[in-house]
Parts: C-alpha cells; structure tokens; sequence
C-alpha cells in the first residue's frame, strides 16, 4: 500500500484509558485497534474490497471470517425499493465457537409472499462434544512431533512483512496527528464505521 492508500483505507485506535494502564507510556502511540479495507490484485479478485478489523477491549472474544454474496437485484422479490433483501452471508467462526453458518433469504411458508433471512449453523462443540484445542495448544503439540503443516513458511514470513512495513512506516511519519479513540467495550471509533460505511457497506453484528 502506498502512503495515499494507507491514508484513506486504514484507521487505527487506542480505547480511551490505554494510556492510563499500568506500565504503558503516557506518551505511547501504539494502537489498540485497526481497521483496513484491501484488495487482492489479480483478476479474480478484482473489484472485490476485504475489510479487516480487530482490537482490544472489544465487547467479546470473537474471530470470524464473513463472506457477503454480492446484493440482490431489485427484481421479483426485491422491487420494493423500502424493503431491500439482505445479501447473502457465509460465516465461519474460528474462534471462540468454532463452526460456520450461511444465512440466505427465504420464503415464509403461507399464501403471502414475505422474504426472511434463514440461517443454516454448525457449531464445532454441538456436533462433535466438547471443545477443540486452543491454537497455541495445538501448536506446541506439533512441535514436539515435530509436525510443520500448520505453520508459515520463512517466505510467507518475510512476504507478510514487506507487506505490512509500508503501513507501519506511514502510521510512523504521522507522528504528530492524534489517535482516534474509541470506548472500552465498544466496537472501534467512529473512522473505522465511516471505513466501510463510504462504499455502501456495514461492520457485521458478532
């Protein structure tokens, strides 16, 4: 990413009393939350926007990676222009309730025609009992046996780091602009939802 891109599709964050916690500089600029939107550039992807966010004092635990089908056309069911349809939504939950969902849009049983997101769900636990290791659990466990296959490569190493250098070092030059702050226990500040909500677009509810 260029410093022009860094500047208009990322926004990073301290929630307010980072600064106050034992053992942190009054002074610090690390961040506490950051929210990106990227693309892959190659023609399959093209066009296609990832956001990513994540954060601390947040209001719960949760990884997951949504993937949010393209929008309905405002054809047949969808002509009503103050009731749109819902795209949509592939979910896969990594952690704390492992699992995946896909929520589509659906007819109600009756003689009227009322369209309604319906959720398909698989829960890890429910299905299989229990619950699955935590990752560094699994991770310590493959090297005592000496198993690689869940961790990166050296190159995959380095490539996310030329990667991610560029934004580190233009967040690094913006030394006199002031962090933007969001609530303990809240989803981010305020940049991160006008990030997503410039193309159209809405954090998911976790």
């Amino acid at each position: 990413m260029d410093p022009a891109a860094v500047d208009t599709s990322t926004v990073r964050a301290q929630y307010a009393g980072y600064l106050e916690e034992t053992g942190v500089d009054p002074q610090s600029r690390t961040e506490t939350f950051v929210a990106l939107q990227v693309f892959v550039d190659n023609w399959r992807w093209a066009g296609v926007p990832f956001f990513l966010r994540t954060g601390k004092m947040l209001p719960k635990r949760a990884s997951e990676i949504a993937v949010q089908l393209k929008d309905v056309p405002p054809i047949l069911f969808n002509t009503n222009p103050d009731d749109r349809l819902t795209p949509n939504v592939l979910s896969i939950r990594i952690q704390p309730d492992e699992g995946f969902s896909l929520e589509i849009n659906s007819k109600v049983p009756g003689l009227h025609v009322n369209i309604d997101p319906a959720k398909m769900d698989f829960h890890y636990g429910a299905a299989f009992g229990g619950s699955s290791p935590e990752a560094y659990e699994r991770l310590l466990l493959d090297v005592m046996v000496g198993d690689p296959t869940l961790f990166m490569r050296r190159d995959a190493v380095e490539t996310a780091w030329r990667w991610v250098m560029p934004i580190l070092e233009r967040w690094s030059a913006q030394s006199d602009q002031p962090l933007a702050t969001y609530a303990d226990g809240g989803w981010g500040p305020a940049e991160a939802d006008a990030l997503i909500e410039a193309t159209g677009r809405r954090w998911r509810k976790l």
